[in-house]
């Protein structure tokens, strides 16, 4: 979000409307994305917070 080239995509989300009628496809393509490997690397696991 940070980069200038993609302003016009970023401006353009604002303008989203979802409804709860939209829940299921959004689930459905969730449904279908294989999460692989760890959330974070053993380094940042161990970090004192």
């Amino acid at each position: 979000m940070n980069k200038i080239e993609y302003l016009d995509d970023n401006l353009k989300a604002v303008d989203l409307e979802m409804t709860t009628a939209d829940l299921p496809e959004i689930d459905r393509q969730l449904a279908g994305i294989q999460v692989q490997g760890e959330r974070l690397d053993v380094g940042l696991l161990s970090m004192p917070e």
